[in-house]
């Protein structure tokens, strides 16, 4: 040991200068070799040793057991007994058990320990091992100490945000879950009060509306003004920062310590919530008696308080979630039903989303439509007016005639570009050959546009095959080259190119799709676009035209057909230079058969053997109107007002009419529905169609049926009998 000694380090040094004689073994030279080898290995160890030799007595410590000891500086020669006599009943049996030569150890013992802030509660293991000496007698044994306390609080921690985390797992409602996260918390603290608090919009007062009081402790329920625990205490909180207290009657002044102890309460911790930039709740422990807070409080209450304000608020926003979802499904019974409901609602706002993302203003829109329906109405009243005067000559009759019957057609065409626009329009798709019905159209631009404008048509050596509808392909076309000559102030070159290509681009943020398009673009020369009206050539009513020059449809009607044909609209321009627009639309494969012909091409049949016609009118005026044309066509008709009458009067087999004409859009069942019944009655039975407008035509076609528009005439009810019983 001696060796040893003079040949170490530091340590050694320490152990030389240890004052051995004030130890109860007396000077260093007269200690067994086992106790002096003990001791030196005691002072080297960075953990908390101690030894007691013989009769139990403490003869040495290191530095690190200092703090083990507290308020027992005077341990040296006394007694292990007498040191931890309060204790001593659960010490005594582990410590006589290493007298009796067997290592033993007493897990996570609580003490309260001087550190830096004061007096904390600390935990330990404090194991015994027997000193033996040359001959293995016990001589002593050698107390080392390992500190628990992260270990301890962390796991005490845990157990508690367990706790309280299953008793509100499955809460609902915010009040429950303070109050039940307080009460747990509070007693796993042993405090006095714990609280919750919401503050005023000022940020100036707060109003406590759960409390948990232990037995004795008064409920703090109430209104408070924050101003009054200090400004230490504002500023800390509204920092975001959490406030401690240990003794208030210690760190505040009297008038602001009156207000904890009003509420019952010498030490505190409270924690703020700060959303969006303010102060806005407040959770609070108290308890009634001075109180040290260990890192293990402080760090539970701000867990607790995170953790229960987050909880509240998912089941804060699941209530609102209810009960809007509550307005839609207060009539349906089943969780099925509501998220069915809810899931259409969310479709339908996803469209009107989009749809409303071309537009700049829905006042634009409706202004549009009654400047524009307004003129013609006023067109169609001036003229009824004048067929009403005595003595009208054939002439001017004939002329006031064929103004109401160009109005009605401008009418019909105007709801039209309306419709195609907003992707509502019912098409009659059929597969033709695009560069042939281009090439058609170049020959008829001619007359459109003027002599002055040259119209260049450039097609592929192959025909490519569309499946769209061909009278508004044509409208589309037609449109964007009245664009063009307009913009070409009338003299120009307007090129038609005809091409099919791999792949539509990506267009106005729309994906780019990887299949093969027929593109159909239209160069001009003129003065190309500027860039504050690009953005806009594509809504309704929008137009740079003097007023009367044009409605501000054209190009609209062209991406409503453009999308709704499965295609898209693309547009590139430079001022001065020209403009540039491709029409994009799927390429599919020709026509197996020829083509049938359109009903335009057909004459207007008069049936010289009468045909029992079946009438489906809701509207009064109206369905008197198609009866009188039916009639004056040849045909003898039954007129039903809705569709349940209509079934009614077809009987179980639909063989008492040669055919149909029936609306769509009528009260109780629509037209389509009711077709569909009779032909499942008789699948030969010819029907015709007729609406102004069908949300349902437009969402899945004409089903198969004939279908005629909204205004007709007396023509094309003929043509479109014709078509459907021929």
């Amino acid at each position: 040991m001696m060796n040893w000694l003079q040949s170490s380090s530091d340590m050694a040094e320490r152990v030389r200068q240890h004052d051995w004689a004030s130890t109860p073994l007396g000077p260093l030279e007269q200690w067994p070799d086992v106790l002096k080898t003990t001791a030196a290995l005691c002072f080297a160890s960075s953990f908390p040793q101690a030894i007691i030799w013989g009769p139990q007595l403490i003869t040495l410590y290191n530095d690190a057991f200092i703090p083990i000891l507290g308020d027992k500086p005077a341990a040296l020669g006394r007694p292990f007994s007498e040191i931890w006599h309060e204790v001593w009943d659960q010490i005594s049996p582990i410590a006589d058990a290493a007298f009796e030569g067997h290592a033993t150890y007493i897990e996570n013992f609580p003490l309260v320990i001087e550190r830096g802030a004061g007096p904390e509660q600390a935990y330990f293991t404090f194991c015994y091992s027997p000193i033996r000496d040359p001959d293995g007698k016990i001589v002593g044994m050698l107390d080392t100490v390992t500190e628990t306390t992260t270990t301890v609080f962390l796991t005490q921690r845990l157990a508690a945000l367990d706790t309280i985390g299953n008793a509100v797992a499955t809460a609902t409602d915010a009040e429950h879950i303070m109050a039940t996260t307080t009460r747990l918390l509070a007693q796993h603290m042993q405090v006095s009060n714990c609280a919750y608090a919401d503050m005023d919009a000022d940020e100036d007062g707060f109003t406590i509306r759960g409390n948990w009081a232990a037995p004795g402790s008064p409920s703090i329920v109430g209104h408070y003004s924050l101003a009054s625990f200090g400004a230490m205490a504002v500023q800390r909180l509204r920092a975001g920062e959490p406030l401690v207290v240990q003794d208030n009657r210690i760190e505040f002044a009297p008038e602001d310590a009156a207000s904890y102890q009003a509420l019952g309460a010498l030490a505190t911790v409270c924690f703020p919530l700060i959303k969006h930039g303010r102060l806005t709740a407040l959770m609070a422990v108290h308890d009634k008696k001075a109180r040290v807070w260990s890192p293990y409080d402080l760090a539970l209450v701000g867990e607790v308080t995170e953790r229960s304000w987050a909880h509240i608020e998912r089941v804060r926003a699941d209530a609102a979630v209810r009960e809007g979802l509550a307005a839609f499904t207060e009539l349906n019974a089943s969780l099925e039903q509501r998220v069915q409901e809810r899931t259409a609602a969310l479709t339908q706002a996803e469209a009107a989303l989009r749809q409303s993302q071309k537009l700049e203003a829905i006042g634009q829109l409706t202004g549009g439509v009654a400047h524009d329906f307004n003129n013609l109405l006023t067109i169609i009243r001036s003229s009824v007016d004048f067929l009403r005067q005595p003595g009208l000559s054939e002439e001017r009759r004939q002329r006031y005639m064929g103004a109401v019957s160009d109005t009605v057609e401008r009418a019909s065409k105007l709801t039209s570009q309306l419709l195609a626009f907003a992707r509502r329009q019912p098409l009659n798709p059929e597969v033709f050959d695009a560069g042939q019905r281009v090439r058609n159209i170049g020959e008829m631009l001619e007359s459109v546009t003027g002599a002055r404008i040259h119209v260049q048509v450039e097609l592929p050596d192959a025909p490519c095959h569309v499946r769209v509808d061909s009278s508004q392909f044509e409208t589309a076309l037609i449109n964007i080259a009245l664009n063009a000559r307009d913009a070409m102030d009338g003299q120009g070159t307007l090129v038609l190119r005809v091409a099919t290509v791999d792949a539509m681009p990506r267009i106005r943020g729309d994906a780019a799709v990887h299949e093969g398009f027929v593109s159909v673009s239209l160069t001009d020369t003129g003065s190309g676009i500027a860039g504050d009206t690009f953005e806009h050539i594509f809504e309704p009513f929008f137009t740079t035209k003097a007023v009367g020059k044009g409605t501000g449809l054209g190009l609209s009607q062209v991406f409503g057909f453009a999308k709704q044909s499965g295609g898209n609209v693309d547009v590139s321009s430079r001022v001065g230079q020209g403009t540039v627009f491709t029409l994009y639309l799927p390429e599919v494969a020709p026509p197996a058969m020829p083509l049938a012909p359109r009903p335009e091409d057909l004459a207007p049949v008069h049936t010289a053997t009468p045909r029992h016609i079946l009438i489906v009118e809701d509207n009064l005026e109206v369905g008197r109107f198609a009866n009188q044309i039916l009639q004056d066509l040849g045909y003898r008709t039954t007129w039903a007002t809705d569709a349940e009458q209509a079934l009614a009067l077809a009987g179980a087999d639909a063989l008492g009419f040669d055919g149909v004409f029936s609306d769509v859009v009528m009260p109780g069942m629509t037209g389509v529905a009711m077709a569909k019944v009779l032909r499942q009655r008789r699948p030969d039975l010819p029907v015709v169609l007729t609406s102004g407008y069908s949300e349902e035509l437009a969402d899945s076609g004409y089903e198969g049926f004939e279908f005629l528009a909204k205004p007709y005439s007396a023509d094309q009810v003929a043509r479109a009998l014709a078509k459907a019983m021929p």
